[in-house]
């Protein structure tokens, strides 16, 4: 039987849609290995709800509408909103420093604020590596990223995803209500949208859980995976969910539910100056990404845990939510390729990434971008090959080709394809003109050499 939710379909879809997305989504997840999957769409006046496979692929555990997965970053989005609502009922300021809510903090970056943590706009690096943070509490793991010399960029000019800046609204929302995140999150969040909780590391969980899973490519085994987020990271991508609760949520973000004031829902989808997301998303809100797609603007936020991808994405104008969860890192691919399937059947067109920029021309020789950048402790190296092109490589990896274009965006070339990927941007010193910044997946890295 499938999960309740604060938003129950009023009718059911139509038995050829609904046949065949279930087709394709069973052949799909089969196609590109991925144990278990759930997609769910509301369109306004119905809800769409399928499911395929197993949540363990170890146990055979089925997979059912019920069973939670771990949504990776798309928790932020229960993070920010949680926020929000505090900010909402005149317990915080989002123009408040941040120091003024934690002031055990370093007292290096007083211009950071509520609102540049939750719309990554605060200069932020990305935050220290899952494995080193296990054991570290909240105050030193923000210690280590609250200084001025890690910064990227003075808050609120620039753009840089940082899970360091949730750990910060987690540790505010612990602060101002006297609870844990997950305590904070639960009664104020979940609870009103009808959402059982679920979180990483719970020792009795309320309802069936996914595991993610990984592919062995010498065995060609898919086995789950371990989830190592560290618990102090919890405010960043501990929550598990459906795609129908992600679905709840959506509808609740868009102004489809009372659980959540609308003043709410209207400040998170209002894109923040200076926002630019690059490959995440055309923009940033507070707590989401802003999607454009034929003329059309979409919010939501894409996730990734351990061998789990999650997806969700909704349309305050016609009502439309999307939410996509698959337990293996192939799920990815998976979503990208059921949205296809979802327009061809249903004609809704879904966004799985930023809008394409057909306005940049031809591909340059970008010869002043060589160099070494840093975001906390990840280094990426751009150098020059042998033509004069660009590769990237980070903290020492295999480097990738980049495409750059005269607007300082660049591409980056899947090696076993040749297929071009949004990469990112390069940035020029406003005084200098000198390239100092590049900006890779959403990550903002400063410039410390040219070698």
């Amino acid at each position: 039987m499938p999960y309740s939710t604060a938003a129950p379909a009023t009718d059911r879809p139509s038995a050829p849609s609904h046949h065949e997305l279930r087709s394709h989504l069973d052949s799909l997840a089969r196609i590109h290995r991925v144990p278990g999957a759930q997609l769910a769409v509301h369109t306004g006046t119905h809800l769409l709800s399928l499911h395929t496979g197993t949540a363990d692929a170890l146990a055979n555990t089925p997979f059912t509408a019920r069973t939670a997965v771990p949504l990776g970053s798309v928790t932020k989005v229960a993070t920010a909103t949680a926020v929000l609502l505090l900010a909402d009922d005149g317990d915080i300021d989002l123009d408040e420093p941040v120091s003024d809510l934690l002031p055990d903090l370093p007292g290096e970056l007083p211009d950071v604020t509520v609102r540049h943590l939750l719309s990554h706009t605060a200069g932020l690096p990305t935050g220290p590596d899952s494995d080193s943070a296990v054991g570290t509490t909240a105050a030193r793991y923000l210690s280590t990223v609250w200084t001025a010399r890690n910064t990227l960029f003075a808050p609120g000019t620039g753009f840089s995803y940082s899970n360091a800046g949730y750990v910060a609204a987690g540790r505010i929302l612990s602060e101002v209500t006297g609870m844990t995140w997950q305590e904070a999150v639960t009664a104020l969040v979940l609870e009103p949208l009808g959402i059982v909780p679920a979180f990483l590391g719970d020792a009795a969980p309320a309802r069936p859980l996914a595991s993610g899973h990984a592919l062995n490519t010498a065995t060609g085994l898919v086995r789950p995976a371990h989830q190592n987020l560290a618990p102090v990271e919890a405010p960043a991508g501990a929550l598990l969910a459906s795609a129908e609760d992600l679905v709840t949520l959506g509808r609740a973000l868009i102004g489809r539910s009372t659980a959540l004031p609308a003043a709410v829902a209207d400040r998170m989808r209002r894109p923040e100056p200076a926002a630019d997301a690059g490959a995440l998303a055309d923009s940033w809100g507070l707590g989401l990404a802003l999607f454009e797609q034929d003329g059309r603007t979409w919010w939501g936020h894409d996730g990734n845990a351990q061998g789990t991808s999650c997806h969700l994405r909704a349309d305050a104008d016609s009502g439309i939510v999307v939410a996509f969860t698959g337990n293996a890192g192939a799920a990815t691919a998976l979503w990208r390729d059921i949205a296809a399937e979802l327009t061809r059947v249903t004609g809704v067109r879904v966004p799985t990434g930023p809008s394409a920029d057909t306005r940049r021309g031809p591909a340059v020789t970008l010869t002043d971008c060589a160099g070494t950048y840093r975001n906390g402790g990840i280094e990426y190296k751009v150098k020059l090959d042998g033509d004069g092109k660009p590769t990237l490589s980070v903290d020492g990896d295999y480097p990738l080709p980049l495409v750059c274009y005269a607007d300082l965006s660049c591409d980056l070339v899947d090696p076993s394809t040749d297929r071009l990927e949004p990469g990112g941007r390069f940035h020029r010193d406003p005084v200098t003109g000198a390239i100092d910044r590049l900006q890779i997946s959403g990550r903002t890295a400063r410039r410390i050499g040219t070698g």
